[in-house]
């Protein structure tokens, strides 16, 4: 079931996101076409699991929002985002487009909003980069604990997450899940084309408990 996530390119294992991501390196991002119809698609898919009310504007959080591509898909569904990433050279590219407010910092250490500051969060291609040790040999757990506890207080009551990774093994993603409950959100995968080896696709589908 995890062979094409583990048998497909593995940026998160040559170092960290804000090494790997130079100027250079997000600029070929930008630039990519089909990188970035594939990001496009994987956002208005997690929009779309957000299950928000229609016609009620809402801010939404996206974690790891790189090039802002998150950002625009969530501002053509009428909503507001604030994006957050590590890496300031595609937070560059991210500030050329109209994705939202965007701001450096690593989610693997948390995030200071206040509580209750989100309608929603969404985060594509980026949780699988806490699934590893980072610089300083924080493990994993660490890390997503850190993120979690940050997420569940900054949404509201009953706010949804939905977050696509590609992990490497089922362990990863029972990871992700069971720190995720530690924090008080709660619920589960979504695989996207579960019988296509290339199209397959990941996302865990969490709730903030309801107050």
């Amino acid at each position: 079931f995890f062979e094409v996530a583990r048998t497909m390119s593995r940026p998160e294992r040559t170092g960290a996101p804000e090494q790997f991501y130079s100027t250079a390196e997000a600029k070929k991002y930008a630039a990519n076409k089909r990188m970035n119809e594939v990001q496009m698609h994987m956002a208005e898919r997690a929009v779309d699991l957000l299950q928000l009310p229609a016609g009620k504007p809402a801010l939404i959080l996206d974690a790891g929002c790189g090039s802002g591509v998150g950002g625009q898909v969530v501002a053509s569904y009428g909503h507001f985002m604030i994006g957050l990433d590590i890496s300031q050279a595609m937070l560059e590219v991210a500030e050329s487009t109209d994705a939202g407010d965007v701001l450096k910092g690593d989610m693997g250490q948390g995030f200071r909003f206040r509580g209750g500051s989100f309608d929603g969060a969404i985060s594509i291609s980026a949780l699988q980069w806490l699934l590893l040790p980072d610089d300083a040999q924080r493990e994993a757990e660490e890390r997503l604990l850190a993120f979690f506890t940050s997420l569940s207080r900054c949404l509201r009551s009953g706010a949804r997450a939905v977050l696509q990774l590609y992990p490497e093994d089922a362990e990863h993603m029972d990871q992700v899940v069971a720190v995720a409950k530690r924090c008080g959100l709660f619920g589960g995968v979504v695989v996207d084309f579960p019988n296509s080896s290339k199209a397959k696709k990941f996302f865990v589908v969490l709730q903030r408990q309801s107050a």
